[in-house]
């Protein structure tokens, strides 16, 4: 105990003694200070290994720590909060959609754990009505702020569509207040696995009947009868259709007749059978046509005038989306237009006809291979006119001596018939082009004979003369 207690003395007395020099020595206190290191502030709580959280507003989540719970941190107590009902259990409550963080520490400050928390809107009936409407599909619903992402695979552009329209519908039934734009708050990201393909043939055929009926009569004369003098012409405008030619001239004293008269009758047919391919969902379009060029106002930089270009002819536009299997929802508008100079106007000193437009939009359902015939699309215009002298035009018989009668009738009638199919890809080997077998002629088969491309001679040519098969008609490549 003596020994101990020497040992103690000694401790206490060198220390004193250290106390001592350091408060004697100038610098002593100052240069200890300078010669420790700075000290380095200690991230004790962070969210770089935080774990991730999805909550739906109004919903919870429990969790239980490794340690007892001293103190909790929130970043933002509106969007989540935290609840501590024993040492190692807290419950987490999603308050408003948007992001926060919660740390929890020990008792010796030291953090437990961190979670990275994204509060959205509840999707659970969003998911609950998608998997209802599609059970074979395998789409995923997330919330990401104020949106929802639509992820997954399905098998047409359709169910697609559908689970697209559901998440819409039911994101603004979910809202407090009515918006107009929750369209835009859903990504569809679905992958649709194998698209579909629709070819639609189109036939379009159209048949236009005209009659035009012309008679007058035009009369240039003078009259004396003493100091009197009358003179008159008659010259008919037949402003329907223009003045025929001249048909018959006479003169009598000094009266002059011309006889015009015509009579015409034509028949126009249009026929187009385009054939276009487009995915499901897609559009396609196809014209076949021209353009004529008329003169636009000059602009307000150069003060020249340009040229631009109006389109005509047929043209279509479709766009298809399979239903089902082997249903089609399809949309098609098909237009045809052709020059009418009749109604022609002048621009600049540039003569620009006018143009008639008929033209069907429609949305139907078919089958793959149904047909669908759009017909009715007639058009009947008739054109009458008569002119003449005043009051000798109404006399009987001789009446038309003095008048003339232009006549037009133009009757139209515009069939289309659509045929979807669901096609798939083919090989090269399965498709011919029209110039398949086609070889130029030999230069005195092309002098001599007249022809335009090679003929080929029978195959089989065997010995025996009775099973030598001979094809008689045409072959070849035929040239109309």
């Amino acid at each position: 105990m003596a020994r101990a207690a020497l040992i103690r003395t000694a401790s206490v007395t060198a220390t004193i003694a250290a106390l001592a020099l350091a408060a004697i020595s100038p610098g002593g206190a100052a240069d200890r200070r300078a010669s420790e290191p700075a000290a380095t502030n200690e991230i004790v709580g962070s969210d770089v290994n935080a774990h991730f959280i999805s909550l739906g507003v109004g919903k919870s989540m429990v969790l239980d720590l490794p340690r007892d719970i001293k103190d909790v941190l929130i970043a933002d107590p509106k969007i989540a909060n935290a609840v501590i009902r024993s040492a190692r259990r807290a419950y987490i409550i999603g308050s408003g959609v948007g992001q926060t963080n919660i740390f929890f520490f020990d008792a010796d400050g030291r953090q437990i754990s961190g979670y990275d928390i994204a509060v959205t809107r509840d999707l659970n009936g969003i998911r609950s009505a998608i998997k209802q409407a599609l059970p074979a599909s395998e789409i995923q619903v997330e919330g990401v702020g104020e949106g929802v992402v639509l992820s997954g695979n399905v098998a047409t552009a359709a169910e697609s569509k559908l689970a697209y329209d559901i998440a819409v519908r039911l994101l603004l039934n979910y809202q407090t207040a009515k918006s107009t734009d929750e369209g835009s708050k859903v990504v569809n990201a679905i992958t649709v696995q194998g698209r579909d393909q629709i070819m639609l043939k189109v036939t379009v055929a159209e048949v236009k009947r005209t009659l035009i009926k012309q008679l007058g009569l035009n009369l240039n004369g003078t009259l004396n009868n003493g100091m009197a003098v009358l003179n008159f012409n008659n010259t008919n405008p037949f402003p329907v259709n223009g003045a025929p030619p001249s048909s018959i001239a006479g003169q009598f004293h000094s009266v002059t007749a011309t006889l015009q008269a015509m009579e015409q009758a034509g028949v126009i047919r249009t026929l187009a059978e385009p054939t276009l391919t487009a995915i499901s969902g897609e559009s396609a379009t196809f014209i076949a046509g021209g353009k004529f060029p008329y003169p636009t106002p000059p602009n307000s930089v150069g003060g020249f005038a340009g040229i631009s270009y109006q389109t005509f002819g047929i043209s279509l536009s479709f766009t298809p989306v399979v239903l089902s299997e082997g249903r089609i929802s399809l949309k098609v508008l098909t237009e045809v237009s052709e020059l009418a100079p009749e109604n022609s106007v002048t621009i600049a000193g540039t003569t620009v006809p006018g143009i008639t437009t008929r033209n069907v939009d429609t949305t139907v359902e078919l089958p793959s291979g149904g047909s669908l015939g759009m017909a009715g699309l007639i058009q009947a215009q008739t054109k009458q006119n008569i002119t003449g002298l005043p009051g000798l035009m109404q006399l009987p018989v001789l009446g038309t001596l003095f008048k003339s009668r232009d006549y037009l009738n133009n009757q139209t009638e515009l069939v289309v018939i659509v045929t979807p199919y669901v096609v798939r890809a083919v090989p090269l080997k399965n498709l011919s082009r029209p110039d398949d077998g086609f070889a130029d002629s030999s230069d005195p088969a092309a002098v001599l004979l007249g022809n335009f491309n090679r003929i080929y001679g029978v195959p089989g040519n065997d010995r025996n003369a009775d099973s030598r098969r001979i094809y008689r008609g045409n072959y070849g490549f035929i040239l109309d």
